[in-house]
């Protein structure tokens, strides 16, 4: 069986590259819930099936709807706000501010599940901080933002604290009930608020087929799929303050694409933010 560590650098590149497509639909003007609604819907029935074939049981009926229903709307909301508040500021400062979430979430699993921590983790937590710190400077430097500025940042905010609860509802699933059975249950919730959202997000900016909007969310929802079961998976073994100090430096992954796909530009304090990540990673494993 793979270790936490491996389960959680594993998930970190997956989440990496499924947050670079928030970024894809953004850029292609997608109808956001829609393409929300489409990734909900493809891991609810990637989850359904697979959990029907494992065979396994439901347990705890009551815990799995009070968590699903947390982490499903806490997610929809943190997806619908982060794609959408892309579409005003650049991903390398939405995506450090959208993850000082991190710094909830490690405050909470220290104070109540009282996780013991080594001393090079607390360095690498430190420094894993430390990169969204740097990174976020740019935001309040104010350069290169483009489009509505405070509404972008107020998105952004929206995200960072929906973030904190969906990633501590998913310890609390990790720990109490099927992880499958808990997947099909909070993406299916998700995509009934998804449709919910359709008319509130809609614009004349975007765009009116939604074809190329379903593609993308069925993308993410297959990456999605296998990165959060392993997440979920090494949540069950681990401490969630180090696992969730790994994975929320996925954003690392979606500059670095957009760097090269998108052209955005890659100065020095993203640079260094890339380095001290790669750092933090190393740190976490001793």
């Amino acid at each position: 069986m793979a270790s936490w560590y491996a389960l959680s650098v594993i998930a970190l590149i997956l989440m990496g590259t499924q947050r670079f497509l928030y970024k894809v639909s953004a850029e292609r003007k997608c109808h956001t819930a829609w393409t929300t609604f489409s990734f909900m819907a493809t891991v609810a029935l990637l989850s359904s099936g697979a959990f029907v074939l494992s065979g396994e049981g439901l347990g705890d009926r009551k815990d799995l709807i009070l968590i699903a229903a947390v982490n499903s709307a806490s997610f929809v909301i943190g997806t619908l706000t982060h794609i959408e508040a892309l579409k005003h500021i650049p991903t390398s400062v939405a995506y450090p501010i959208i993850r000082l979430n991190m710094v909830v979430v490690i405050l909470f699993s220290i104070l109540y599940f009282h996780d013991r921590i080594t001393t090079y983790q607390v360095f690498g937590i430190g420094t894993a901080i430390g990169v969204i710190v740097i990174l976020t400077r740019e935001a309040e430097e104010g350069k290169e933002l483009t489009g509505n500025i405070k509404r972008g940042l107020i998105l952004v905010s929206i995200s960072v604290a929906s973030g904190a609860i969906s990633s501590i509802s998913s310890k609390f699933a990790a720990m109490y009930v099927n992880k499958l059975g808990f997947m099909a249950l909070s993406y299916a919730m998700g995509m009934f608020f998804s449709v919910g959202m359709v008319k509130g997000l809609g614009g004349k900016e975007v765009k009116r087929g939604h074809g190329e909007a379903f593609l993308i969310g069925m993308a993410m929802g297959l990456i999605n799929f296998v990165g959060f079961y392993l997440f979920l998976k090494a949540l069950s073994l681990g401490p969630l303050s180090i696992i969730v100090s790994i994975t929320g430096m996925h954003f690392v992954i979606a500059v670095i694409l957009s760097v090269i796909i998108y052209g955005e530009k890659l100065n020095a304090p993203r640079i260094l933010g890339i380095g001290l990540t790669v750092l933090s990673v190393i740190l976490l494993r001793l």
